[in-house]
């Protein structure tokens, strides 16, 4: 692997055909499982907020399935035209912006120019550099829901990690594992456990106690996860970077236009720090996020001197470098389409559903826990599940004498680790194709801390339901 600090956001062609052929398979896989599975129905009603939730007294009832070749085939493009394709217009868009911005602050060498400064600043103190930056991911995710806004930022975090003498993968542990690990604990994530709390009848952000514990405990496993590989594979520093003596020196011009750059990227910070706060703008973090850097790299580079013809052909190159990613986004999002138009969605929702009440209640909260990451496979939306499950898996939960709060806590669980292990998730591709990482690198690199992620949650699960959560 080619450890040169990339500071542009471009999908690489292996990994991109790496992503397509993943998702090829998935969607042909799901195409299968659509002939095999009869079609079904739940039966839904719509909450006072006018969401669709599941009317679990009106039952389940078998309804014809199935979906036309031509339409699965045509899936990418024809669910932009479904409900809930808001959303992935919105990453589309987000994406491409993000991409304008960083080609920009590149082809002006104000990325490479802050790499160095980070470096000279914090090279003899790497590890604590390490630490710092995975709590900040981590109480991203885990305060504000935040995940696929991350994005911009995992490009930097995987250069700084080269440039400290890691690798790639070192950096996308530090950035996107621990914002997933973060949301997945969910100790204030509004949009799993403050929306599955909503639905489920408890105070929202209650029983936090073992919330934070999880936090606590996947936070000390990345960290021995990623010291003991960056221990193994690390690289000394570049001495003259170390000394000072970098490409640009201290550029008056260059300092200048990175403060404005970090001015305006904490003041976005702020703004989605305070969703918190202000619920009503926690549907708009994407948006702040992504004017934040699109204000914030255009000031910079017109600061350093760029002129007007030079931004907008290194904004159009960077959002040009970045369409691939738009076809693996589509192509992820169309294995949710595809079993939803073919009625069997909600199929596959009831068979979990009857095997659980056969299960003892140790096994059911684990059960409970598979089926949220079964579903979360097709479905990333962390919200959208929660509609789709909650009204389903508390009353099971209550049949078999299991906390609702400790269902809530599984369902946290379920939606987040895999975030960053699916390879249907378009957050998880993108950011391997920006950084030129293949998904079975990474599922090799990645895979004993998941299993690791996976013990510690089961155990605290356990705990919940043997002390009565």
């Amino acid at each position: 692997m080619d450890e040169k600090a990339a500071t542009s956001l471009k999908i690489s062609k292996r990994s991109f055909i790496t992503a397509i052929a993943v998702l090829f398979v998935l969607m042909a896989a799901t195409y299968v499982l659509t002939l095999v599975l009869p079609g079904g129905s739940y039966s839904r009603t719509v909450d006072a907020q006018g969401n669709s939730v599941i009317d679990a007294e009106n039952g389940f009832e078998y309804v014809e399935g199935g979906i036309p070749f031509w339409k699965w085939l045509l899936s990418p493009i024809l669910l932009l035209g479904s409900s809930g394709s808001g959303m992935v217009l919105s990453i589309i868009a987000f994406l491409l912006v993000i991409g304008g911005i960083f080609s920009s602050l590149d082809s002006f060498g104000l990325m490479k120019y802050m790499m160095n400064r980070i470096v000279m600043a914090f090279g003899k103190a790497r590890y604590t550099f390490m630490a710092m930056i995975c709590l900040f991911f981590m109480l991203m995710g885990a305060f504000l829901g935040s995940f696929e806004e991350c994005v911009p930022m995992v490009p930097i975090v995987v250069s700084l990690a080269v440039s400290f003498g890691w690798d790639k993968l070192t950096g996308l542990g530090m950035s996107l594992v621990a914002v997933g690990c973060g949301f997945s604990s969910g100790i204030c994530n509004p949009f799993t456990v403050g929306v599955a709390q909503d639905l489920a009848g408890l105070v929202m952000f209650s029983g936090a106690g073992m919330r934070v514990l999880a936090f606590v405990l996947i936070y000390l496993l990345l960290m021995w996860f990623l010291r003991s590989y960056a221990k193994r594979i690390e690289r000394p520093i570049d001495e003259k970077v170390m000394k000072g003596d970098i490409e640009f020196h201290r550029n008056p011009k260059m300092d200048k236009a990175l403060i404005c750059f970090a001015s305006i990227i904490g003041a976005g910070l702020a703004a989605v720090l305070s969703s918190s706060f202000i619920p009503a703008i926690q549907d708009y973090t994407m948006v702040i996020v992504a004017v934040m850097f699109l204000a914030a790299g255009l000031v910079a580079v017109i600061v350093a001197g760029m002129n007007g013809r030079e931004i907008a052909r290194s904004f159009g190159s960077g959002a040009l470098n970045i369409l691939p990613s738009v076809l693996m986004i589509l192509m992820a999002s169309s294995i949710k389409y595809t079993l939803e138009q073919a009625n069997v969605l909600d199929t596959l929702l009831h068979g979990a559903v009857s095997v659980s009440l056969t299960l003892p209640k140790w096994a059911v909260i684990l059960f409970i826990y598979l089926i949220v990451m079964v579903m979360n496979f097709f479905i990333s939306s962390g919200s959208a599940k929660a509609f789709l499950l909650i009204p389903l898996i508390v009353p099971v939960a209550q049949m078999c004498g299991i906390p609702v709060q400790l269902c809530i806590l599984a369902f946290a669980f379920g939606d987040g680790f895999s975030n960053v292990l699916y390879p249907t998730n378009a957050v998880l591709l993108i950011s391997l194709g920006l950084t030129d990482t293949s998904y079975g690198s990474w599922f090799k690199w990645s895979w004993k801390f998941f299993a690791g992620v996976l013990v510690i949650t089961c155990a605290l699960l356990l705990m919940g339901l043997a002390i009565g959560y």
